[in-house]
């Protein structure tokens, strides 16, 4: 005869792993990466940025150009954020995507110690999710010190 103590510890183990698997649901839907989130079907979103960096002056200089021996496509090579001014398909959903790019403006504006102008990096995103109108998004890097 199985124990009482022992029917409730498994009844116990059942919802807490019943509810931590409503609980990677919920946070795979609210998360702008969908780790624990699969859609069979997935958006047909796309997007584009026009990505600069601007300097203590107020210059705005587009990525395309090189800058203190880097340029963008050789710093970010991941998640086909290489060429932000082409209009991609956000593979993994747009919230996703536009994460990954705020996350690459950040991580260049901190890992190119030989720039001693740039101020910070600013995207102006325009993203079409799904069928609906463009919208447009402005993104800005972390401030970088002040430029000698």
């Amino acid at each position: 005869m199985v124990s009482r103590v022992r029917v409730i510890g498994r009844r116990v183990i059942v919802l807490g792993v019943v509810v931590l698997q409503l609980g990677f649901i919920a946070r795979g839907y609210s998360a702008d990466h969908k780790e624990f989130a699969f859609q069979m079907f997935p958006e047909s979103s796309t997007w584009r940025a026009d990505v600069e960096r601007v300097t203590a002056g107020g210059r705005r200089i587009p990525v395309e150009i090189p800058w203190s021996g880097y340029t963008w496509d050789g710093l970010v090579t991941e998640r086909g954020l290489s060429y932000p001014s082409l209009r991609h398909h956000a593979d993994a959903g747009l919230d996703n995507q536009l994460a990954f790019l705020r996350a690459a403006l950040d991580w260049v504006a901190g890992n190119t110690p030989r720039d001693h102008t740039t101020r910070y990096l600013e995207a102006r995103v325009t993203a079409w999710h799904n069928d609906d109108p463009p919208r447009v998004e402005l993104f800005r890097s972390r401030m970088r010190a002040v430029a000698r």
